[in-house]
């Protein structure tokens, strides 16, 4: 079996996800495996892998959009946003008033905080083990934008909600501020990842799945599937790397007249578009 294309698995909580691409390069006997988007041990669902040549549009799948469940506990704070974290501060709880109104106020564009126990680097060192070693460091804000929140349910001390939003963005950091919001300190209960990108919650396989041969592998003419498409006449073009010319401002995936993924093509700001990464 030819193995280049996309896995999409449903990664169980208390597992990194490169536990899940570890598991995956030994059940397939494969080296290049990737993922797209780094899930939190404590968090679910959806884990997009991309297998053999199919890594080479890693890149472009990072971007996606993101969907998530999550459940906000309202009454208890701990250091690292989520309900793994050590308690930092804790307050009875006593009903809320003004839900919907702050639920309201986070949809948009803005600049987000994230937490200190996460992956990103500042001076080439992880902000976790700034925190796990107690150093003092800026942590700069980064724009997101969250699309769409709906409210699910309220029971007691506990919110759950559907969030839609753009790469990047933390949903611990957003519990914790609404949390905030609410007039409490709060933490992350739990976290569902229902879609990245156009794969679904329903279209991923578990680990159990892959360890019995039940799975399927997707094409990139599905991972691109709702990318704008440019028809090119001569495949050769592509294969050299020339230039295309075009007024097109934005990326775009180049294909044959058959519909199959050659390359990611992008404006070079004087009327062409030149090939970012071929994908053949």
């Amino acid at each position: 079996m030819k193995m280049d294309g996309i896995l999409l698995i449903n990664k169980p909580i208390h597992m990194t996800s490169h536990d899940v691409v570890n598991i995956v390069r030994k059940t397939l006997h494969i080296k290049k495996v990737g993922h797209c988007g780094t899930l939190d041990p404590d968090a679910s669902g959806v884990l997009v892998l991309v297998i053999g040549k199919a890594t080479k549009a890693l890149q472009f799948l990072q971007s996606d959009n993101k969907e998530y469940i999550t459940t906000l506990s309202l009454g208890t704070s701990t250091d690292t946003y989520d309900a793994s974290g050590n308690v930092i501060e804790t307050k009875t709880f006593n009903g809320i008033n003004n839900l919907e109104e702050v639920i309201q106020s986070y949809i948009g564009l803005q600049q987000q905080l994230p937490p200190m126990y996460s992956a990103i680097k500042v001076n080439g060192k992880k902000l976790y083990e700034y925190a796990r070693n107690n150093e003092k460091v800026e942590i700069k804000p980064r724009e997101i934008n969250i699309y769409d929140i709906e409210l699910i349910n309220v029971i007691d001390n506990e919110i759950t909600m559907k969030v839609a939003c753009s790469k990047g963005t933390y949903i611990r950091s957003l519990c914790h501020d609404m949390a905030l919001s609410l007039g409490y300190p709060g933490h992350m209960k739990s976290l569902e990842r229902i879609r990245s990108g156009c794969f679904k919650i329903d279209d991923c396989v578990s680990l159990d799945d892959l360890y019995h041969g039940d799975y399927e592998l997707l094409s990139l003419e599905d991972a691109f599937k709702d990318w704008e498409h440019y028809i090119i006449d001569d495949e050769n073009v592509v294969y050299h790397g020339k230039l295309i010319k075009s007024d097109i401002d934005h990326e775009v995936v180049v294909v044959n007249k058959e519909n199959k993924v050659l390359a990611v093509y992008g404006p070079n700001g004087h009327g062409y578009l030149k090939s970012i990464r071929g994908l053949f």
